[in-house]
């Protein structure tokens, strides 16, 4: 077995248990984000997958989720992506600019990004009905109060082109229940959503509708953007309940239930520099660095009547009145890269600062918690009496090659990943990656790599356990290890997500019905 792959995911084990702050993928990576879910990042996603009938080419697909904790179906109010947010997924490629010494990928340099920008519309804004006037057909249709579309920009910061790949695509409407029953099984707006499919031609219509072909050139890109089942899953509570893991039987998925907001992009492998290359994926969010919002009119009451009666809006700016306005730059508002980082090793302190910068500051500014990460000291106090045998909380320069700088980094020579979806697997799929037998073969070096997370991270992924079975239970293998993991302690039994992933494009589950959904 691959020697640094191991001392890798060791390395990334360290960071799973440590309560403090939040789990891996909990959603709340700092304290100021969590008060902006609109903004706020849940998941990265980075995996090679097959191209289809006729261009078999091989692709990468990136994905990014976010405003977590969705509850599905809240009567008049809706969950969407923010108008005023620029959500941002940045490859940095083994590209190497002149006059700089290491490559993109090793500086954590951005090489090309990828922007979406939403726009937000009412067709009848004088109605309570915001999202739905009557049963949803098909996306867009006259019953679709609330329509959201989007741009796609390619901004390739090696030469300094942008690219409109797409405008006025259209993102499907959220599941609520008897508004949108084609999300749910029997086209039934009482019942469940529908489970994830094995081909393309099962997918629900909203679904389907919402995928869009996007071409620069010879290069075809594809994209979705739209609500999704929250597709992470671990007993978050019992981890930071001061460890107390829950047997199988009792254990909860903190994340069942929920939905999110996500968009995926496959992307061509000719527009980032071929496939004989690692690279590294990351996201962001930014707003705008100045808001300001105009006052209230001083009409009269009279005034307002006649306003009203001429179904005009009584907040237009007039003569004397400027608008409400959003200027200035964009301003970063949060990022992520691998689960775990920001969340888990970066001290309270830092992590808003985690939020506003770039992966090109990690080495200076961040390394610190890579390098002597807090969650070891608490491992050996916990499992080890505080003998620190072996050492585990200092000097760990395993830890800092895989975060830092952070990026979820793939191999794109290996060809497509294995993953799971529709109630099954690819053969050979494990969501516990090398852990589970789930290993590629890099064509660009020959060495052996997981399957999934940390080489990329797929749908799916169990990357709590994957940590602690590297960092716990790896006696048998390189880095250091207490030998005391036993699964499937780490997420209290729950050891896959609680509705069934796509097999096919755009990967992430239908979402939840409003009117029929679980938590735990």
């Amino acid at each position: 077995m691959n020697r640094q792959f191991i001392s890798i995911t060791t390395a990334l084990a360290a960071s799973a248990l440590l309560p403090f702050t939040s789990l891996a993928s909990s959603h709340m990576d700092a304290p100021l984000i969590t008060l902006d879910p609109a903004a706020n990042t849940t998941d990265v996603y980075a995996f090679v997958a097959a191209g289809e009938y006729p261009d078999m080419n091989n692709y990468l697909v990136v994905g990014l989720g976010v405003y977590p904790f969705e509850e599905p179906g809240i009567g008049p109010n809706k969950f969407k992506f923010d108008d005023n947010v620029l959500y941002e997924i940045h490859i940095c490629t083994t590209n190497k600019p002149r006059g700089e010494k290491e490559s993109d990928l090793a500086a954590g340099r951005k090489s090309v990004s990828y922007q979406f920008n939403f726009t937000s519309t009412y067709r009848d804004p004088y109605t309570i009905l915001a999202s739905y006037l009557g049963v949803v057909t098909n996306i867009g249709d006259p019953s679709q109060n609330l329509v959201q579309t989007y741009k796609v920009t390619k901004v390739d910061h090696r030469t300094g082109k942008t690219t409109i790949l797409g405008s006025e695509l259209t993102v499907p409407p959220n599941n609520e229940g008897d508004a949108t029953p084609c999300y749910n099984q029997g086209d039934i707006g009482d019942n469940p959503a529908k489970q994830g499919v094995t081909d393309s031609a099962s997918l629900d219509p909203y679904t389907s509708q919402a995928l869009h072909y996007l071409t620069n050139g010879p290069s075809t890109y594809r994209v979705f953007a739209g609500q999704r089942d929250d597709g992470f899953y671990s007993d978050v509570l019992a981890v930071f309940d001061l460890l107390q893991l829950r047997p199988p039987a009792t254990a909860h998925d903190s994340q069942k239930g929920f939905n999110i907001h996500a968009m995926v992009l496959r992307v061509p492998m000719s527009e980032i520099g071929g496939e004989m290359q690692t690279i590294g994926v990351y996201a962001t969010t930014s707003r705008r660095a100045v808001s300001a919002l105009r006052p209230v009119p001083a009409y009269t009451e009279a005034q307002l009547v006649k306003l009203q009666e001429k179904n005009e809006d009584p907040f237009e700016a007039g003569p004397s009145q400027a608008a409400n306005t959003f200027s200035g730059g964009w301003v970063q508002v949060a990022r992520q890269g691998n689960p775990l980082f920001n969340e888990v090793l970066v001290a309270v302190a830092d992590q808003d600062l985690y939020s506003r910068t770039s992966p090109t500051v990690d080495s200076t500014l961040f390394a610190k918690y890579a390098l002597n990460p807090e969650p070891c000291a608490l491992f050996n106090l916990i499992y080890n009496g505080g003998a620190n045998n072996p050492n585990i909380q200092s000097n760990r320069s395993d830890i800092a090659s895989i975060y830092i700088p952070d990026l979820i980094k793939v191999d794109l020579s290996t060809g497509p990943a294995r993953l799971q979806g529709g109630g099954t697997n690819d053969a050979g799929y494990s969501s516990l990656g090398v852990f589970g037998g789930d290993v590629l073969v890099s064509a660009a070096t020959g060495g052996t790599l997981s399957g999934g997370w940390p080489n990329g991270r797929r749908f799916g992924d169990n990357v709590v356990d994957v940590a602690l079975k590297a960092l716990l239970d790896s006696t048998n293998l390189a880095g250091p290890s207490f030998g005391l993991y036993t699964p499937p302690t780490a997420s209290g039994g729950v050891l896959t997500n609680d509705v069934y992933y796509n097999l096919v494009f755009p990967y992430e589950s239908t979402p939840h019905n409003g009117r029929n959904h679980i938590h735990d």
